[in-house]
């Protein structure tokens, strides 16, 4: 398939419009729209050594690259988070959670989620698809969790989007990047928050992604590249 074809299909189905304002999305230079690609390469973040100028080959990054890169790559990023099917509602899809609403009634980021179940069921839930998972204030294993807010990356460092949670009446904030001062914000307003780290909130998304672009005929392949490792 020709690139501009591909790059047809991708804003058909991810809007560029949905994005936010000040966000970087799609190329970050002009590349040949007539290149015929037969490849994608789906990247949360793309690394320097991962941009080896492949002929015929498409990337995809969630994250905007942070230097030009050589190879055609094309960002999708707040839009997929935005969107209904994006990143947040394939976070919420993993955890088995019924979406409900939107988190943020402004932007549309993030989701609600009923759960209406022991806080055990959703613990394990969480423990079964995540690993080195960190929460503030711990409810009793038997607690009731009825309404849940997700945000697939970023949410746990934005002390609004905390406020927003205690303001909305909801019992849990699940998201990544979690900080000391939004971890003291959560005790002092006694809201749950479990930080399943950035990268690791988003893969559902990338995956999802992937399935949206394996309805085209070239090959798809996720690269689920970490940008950190864990000190043992």
């Amino acid at each position: 398939m020709k690139l501009k074809e591909i790059i047809e299909f991708i804003e058909e189905k991810i809007p560029p419009s949905l994005a936010l304002d000040f966000d970087e999305i799609g190329f970050k230079k002009d590349y040949d729209l007539n290149e015929d690609i037969s490849s994608i390469k789906i990247y949360m973040d793309l690394f320097h050594e991962d941009d080896l100028n492949y002929e015929n080959t498409l990337i995809i990054t969630h994250h905007p690259p942070l230097f030009i890169p050589k190879t055609p790559t094309y960002t999708i990023h707040s839009n997929w988070d935005i969107m209904d099917g994006g990143a947040n509602d394939a976070l919420a899809d993993i955890l088995k959670l019924e979406v409900s609403d939107y988190f943020d009634d402004n932007t549309h980021i993030g989701r609600v989620c009923k759960a209406d179940m022991k806080f055990c069921e959703l613990k394990k839930r969480i423990l079964d698809n995540f690993s080195n998972v960190r929460i503030v204030n711990k409810p009793n294993d038997e607690s009731i969790v009825k309404n849940v807010g997700i945000i697939s990356g970023f949410g746990l460092k934005n002390n609004e989007y905390v406020a927003i949670a205690k303001n909305k009446n909801l019992d849990i904030l699940i998201s990544g990047d979690l900080t000391q001062e939004t971890a003291i914000l959560a005790k002092n307003l006694e809201i749950t928050l479990i930080d399943l780290k950035h990268h690791e909130s988003e893969i559902p998304g990338l995956y999802s992604l992937g399935n949206i672009l394996k309805e085209l005929d070239v090959n798809v392949g996720i690269v689920d590249k970490k940008p950190m490792e864990e000190l043992r």
